[in-house]
Formats: structure tokens, sequence, C-alpha cells
């Protein structure tokens, strides 16, 4: 089987999984207005990636970056931000509380996205990049943590006007502050501190031997 082949399998093995789950998270969501609202970033994903098709397809490493970032934000989406029952999953498996034992005295689900944000997708951006032309180097790692901070910026911006423009309850669900004055700086750093642990691995596996990286790199079977 030819690595093409396999890796568009692969890729529509994964979305067909994605969908599986998201029509899961799409019944009886907690809030219906903020899910949709929420999913207006799968549907920008989905369209980024539909338009780049011809000149863009995710390795394999790539598409499950995005789809496993994708499920954490349709977790989010189901709950909202700031009820996913992460706690009670964790006392349930474990008899002890998460949040107590951390010290938290808020919902931290959302710290875990947008640290995932930049943990999972830097790697794709940089693939991105790459295909677009950016040489390898010193740059490769540094622009995916600059789009990082950027897009994390924008979305920062993007809820800022949605919780002026919606009404209080809505815009506070979709805003999820939970009353931390400092919420989006936290999120950008979260995002910021992602990007760096996911290319400074970047770059330690790319500066393994070669030996090493084959060891690391997926199996591929043989052209038949």
């Amino acid at each position: 089987m030819q690595p093409d082949t396999s890796h568009a399998r692969y890729r529509l093995v994964l979305l067909a999984a994605f969908a599986v789950f998201w029509l899961w998270m799409a019944i009886d969501p907690v809030n219906r207005h903020d899910w949709a609202l929420e999913n207006l970033l799968v549907l920008g994903v989905a369209a980024a990636l539909l338009a780049a098709r011809r000149h863009y397809r995710p390795s394999p490493t790539a598409a499950t970056l995005i789809v496993v970032y994708l499920v954490l934000h349709e977790i989010g989406a189901h709950y909202t931000y700031a009820n996913v029952p992460y706690d009670a999953a964790w006392q349930a498996l474990t008899g002890h509380s998460l949040n107590e034992a951390m010290g938290w005295q808020r919902n931290q689900y959302d710290r875990l996205v947008h640290f995932g944000y930049g943990l999972l997708l830097a790697y794709p951006f940089r693939e991105v990049q790459m295909r677009l032309g950016v040489r390898p180097g010193l740059w490769s790692y540094l622009l995916p943590i600059n789009l990082v901070l950027a897009t994390s910026a924008i979305y920062e911006l993007i809820e800022w006007m949605g919780a002026v423009a919606l009404d209080g309850g809505l815009g506070r669900a979709f805003l999820a502050a939970q009353s931390d004055e400092w919420d989006a700086q936290k999120d950008m750093a979260l995002a910021a501190l992602g990007s760096l642990l996911a290319m400074g691995a970047t770059a330690l596996l790319q500066r393994a031997p070669a030996p090493a990286r084959a060891r690391a790199a997926p199996e591929r079977s043989p052209a038949r």
C-alpha cells in the first residue's frame, strides 16, 4: 500500500470518528445557543482545510493533533466551558477532588483547552508553513509560536465582542471568564506555553539521529 493511500485512509477514519463524536456531543447540550457559537470554530477549521485541500493535506501526525484539539473543544461546547464536569469525573475515578487537591477555585477546563491549542496546533501550523516554503531552522519553530499567540489574541477579541453583543447569560457562557479579570491574558499565556513545548519537542526530534527519528515515526507498510 502506498503511503499517500494509507495516509488518505487514515484521515478518513479520523474524520469519521470525529463526525460520530460531534453528533454525540450535539445531543442535548447544556446551552444550545452557546454550543452553536462554539461550533463556528469547527466550521472555520473544516472550511480552511477544505479550501486548502489541493495545496495542503495534513500528515497523519498533524491530522491526529487537529482532531484531538477539536474533541477537547467539542466537550467544552457541549457542557459550556465553565461547567465541564471533569472534577466529578475525577472524583468518580479516584474518590478525591482534583480541584481541592490543586487548590483551584474555578473550573479549569478552558485553561486546559487554551494550553492544548498551543500544544496540539503549533505542529500543524509549522507543517503548513513548511509547505509554503519556510526553510528548516530557527524561524520554522518561532513562526508557529507567533501564529499561536496572534490567533489566540484574535480569538480573545472575538470572545469579548461576542460577550458584549450577546445577552447576559449567553454572553457569560461564551466568554467563560468566570469573573477572572486576567482571564484573556492567562489563556494566551497558556497557549504560548503549549506552543513552546510543542516546538521544543519538535526541534529535539528533528535534531535526533536518523535511526531515532525512524523509530519515532509511524511505521509504513511496504509498497505492493
